[in-house]
């Protein structure tokens, strides 16, 4: 009888939480990627069935993990009082805050996507965040106006 993997949402969650302690002294590096894997009851080989890149994926979903927050933040909130630049800076302010006790974290992943070999990644992550904010707050745009809103999002 052969051994599964698990590639469960959860277990992502766990490589991160695992990963979170090891960040601040290591980086998103290969030796937190292994402490995280250990610490999360997982072997090497199954925590890179999850995550191929090692820290580099790790990283990523840390930053998409903050997006959910924030989408799921933003969705329990009645932002109908406000006018939608202020929903927009409230959506802005709530991302941040949502990684307030994890600054190490964040820092290090800045610096691991200013690396050249990961600016692509890095520059995704941001999209995928300007995209959350416009669409936690019901952009329906189909046309140029959808790249427009997302880009000038990302240069905040």
């Amino acid at each position: 009888m052969t051994e599964t993997t698990d590639h469960t949402p959860d277990a992502m969650a766990r490589l991160v939480e695992a990963a979170l302690m090891h960040v601040p002294f290591d980086g998103w590096s290969e030796a937190s990627f292994k402490a995280a894997a250990g610490d999360a009851g997982m072997t090497l080989p199954e925590a890179r069935a999850i995550c191929p890149r090692g820290a580099v994926d790790l990283a990523l979903a840390f930053h998409a993990q903050g997006d959910a927050a924030m989408a799921a933040k933003l969705a329990e909130t009645d932002l109908t009082a406000l006018r939608y630049s202020d929903r927009v800076a409230f959506a802005v302010r709530t991302r941040l805050e949502l990684v307030e006790h994890d600054k190490e974290a964040v820092r290090r992943g800045v610096t691991l996507f200013a690396l050249p070999i990961h600016a692509a990644d890095g520059a995704r992550a941001l999209w995928q965040t300007a995209d959350a904010v416009w669409t936690a707050l019901g952009d329906t745009s189909e046309d140029l106006n959808w790249y427009t809103k997302r880009a000038t999002l990302s240069g905040v």
